[in-house]
């Protein structure tokens, strides 16, 4: 990496270190550079600054709304491999198509000795020992591992039930196209005032991140006594 102003190149080189500085004061999660700070803040409340100038989407990063004009809009594939005529839009896919000329695979599971050149993979595998079910059917919430297993399920058990409009934003499916409308505007739209949350001070702009963000006071006890050990939720 080389460049003519100092400030990229200490930039650069904090991508190489494994500090994490700059705390993010709703979950304490940590990031290496302010920016990548900021942009999570923007998870958040639900603030959305980088927006398309070909369409009417909005993103959360500037890396977002990059990958969306390449997809989308200009078609451009600038990372290509240097063995193959393989070209990505991204960089990190690039990364993982090398690793199936090196066979690299440094993502090793910690129980038992799979080993994966994804890191994606590595977490969909760890859910075969914990047991964990994130993908739940929008018709009978049953529940599954991969999100491959739950759309099998839908065409086979649901048949004309599916709903055909995914929210753009979440996992949500929709039958009709003026209720994916509605859901957008109800749960995704930018609104002025800010919701606070009741449980701590965090701030939110979009009732869809505000709504996410309560699920981790799901099981939170804050009432608690102040002459034992003793906590509850109510």
């Amino acid at each position: 990496f080389t460049s003519l102003r100092i400030s990229n190149l200490n930039r650069h080189v904090k991508t190489h270190s494994d500090e994490k500085h700059h705390v993010c004061h709703l979950c304490l999660k940590a990031f290496r550079t302010t920016t990548l700070l900021h942009n999570h803040l923007n998870t958040h409340t639900g603030t959305r600054p980088y927006k398309c100038s070909d369409c009417d989407k909005a993103f959360v990063t500037s890396g977002e709304l990059s990958r969306h004009r390449r997809y989308k809009h200009t078609l451009e594939k600038p990372f290509k491999c240097p063995v193959c005529k393989y070209s990505s839009v991204e960089a990190g896919k690039m990364k993982r198509h090398i690793r199936s000329h090196t066979g690299e695979r440094p993502y090793a599971c910690d129980l038992c000795s799979y080993a994966s050149k994804d890191a994606y993979k590595l977490k969909r595998h760890r859910r075969t020992h914990s047991g964990e079910k994130p993908y739940e059917c929008c018709v009978c919430q049953a529940k599954f591992t991969e999100s491959g297993a739950m759309k099998i399920h839908l065409l086979q058990k649901h048949g004309e039930n599916v709903p055909k409009y995914k929210c753009p934003h979440c996992n949500t499916f929709i039958a009709r196209k003026s209720d994916l409308g509605v859901h957008l505007r109800n749960l995704h739209s930018y609104m002025a005032v800010a919701i606070k949350c009741s449980y701590c001070e965090a701030l939110f702009h979009e009732r869809y991140a505000f709504i996410q963000h309560k699920k981790t006071h799901r099981n939170e006890k804050r009432f608690k006594c102040d002459q034992c050990s003793y906590a509850c939720k109510q």
